[in-house]
Order: C-alpha cells, then structure tokens, then sequence
C-alpha cells in the first residue's frame, strides 16, 4: 500500500490521504471544492465542480494516472437539481471515456460545499520519463 499526496490539491481536512494505491488501484479521498491554499471556491456549482475535477487531476497525476484510466466514480451532490450542470462539467473532463459512477443527494458536506467526487482508477499507468 502507499499514499498519496500532493502539494497541488488541498491537504486532507482530517485524519485521511488524498489517495492511497493498493494492488494496482488508486483509491481517491472525496474532493470538494478546496483550492490548494485551503480556501474554499464558493462562486456556485460550476466553480465547484471545476475545482474539483482539478483537485482529482493531481491527485490522479501524483498516482501517475489521468481521469482515462478511472473505473468508477462517485458524485455527491448537495442539491440534484445541479445534476445536468455536473454532467456537462464532468463530461468535458472524461471526453469519450465514461467510467461507472453513482450520483447521490446528500444533505450536506464538509464545509457546505456543493459537491463532492471520489474516484477509482488503475494507478502507476503514466511513465515519467524526466
């Protein structure tokens, strides 16, 4: 098992990893709309939604990985009626590759952020020739 972190996505807000890689699978922590800094993207859906895919492309890159090698998806959603706003952010981030995935409405989440994303992908599939 290893862990994974990076500089480039917010820090865990409590006792977890970003990711941890066990047997060939990264395994992300739900991300919210944190930036790096720690300071929340409070500026609607569409932001959040930005922020997040952007957290979960590092997190995904310090596994050497990318969203074309993710297998399952999970969106937890604050208000459903943000679903097809979602669809079209997330769309633009996996392009043609559509991994399986699950939408939930929560009644809230951490630091009442909009929406949250977890994800599973194979790990280490991106050599780093530098």
């Amino acid at each position: 098992m290893r862990f994974v972190s990076t500089k480039e996505a917010p820090e865990a807000i409590g006792p977890y990893s970003q990711a941890v890689i066990a047997n060939g699978l990264v395994y992300t922590s739900g991300q919210i709309a944190l930036m790096p800094d720690g300071t929340m993207e409070t500026r609607g859906i569409e932001y959040q939604t930005k922020q997040v895919m952007k957290n979960l492309y590092y997190v995904l890159k310090e596994a050497k990985t990318g969203f074309e090698h993710v297998i399952k998806t999970t969106i937890y959603l604050a208000d459903m009626n943000d679903f097809e706003k979602v669809n079209e952010i997330y769309a633009h981030y996996f392009g043609d590759h559509k991994p399986a995935r699950s939408t939930v409405a929560v009644k809230t989440l951490p630091k009442n952020a909009l929406i949250e994303i977890e994800c599973i992908a194979f790990a280490d599939q991106i050599v780093d020739f530098g």
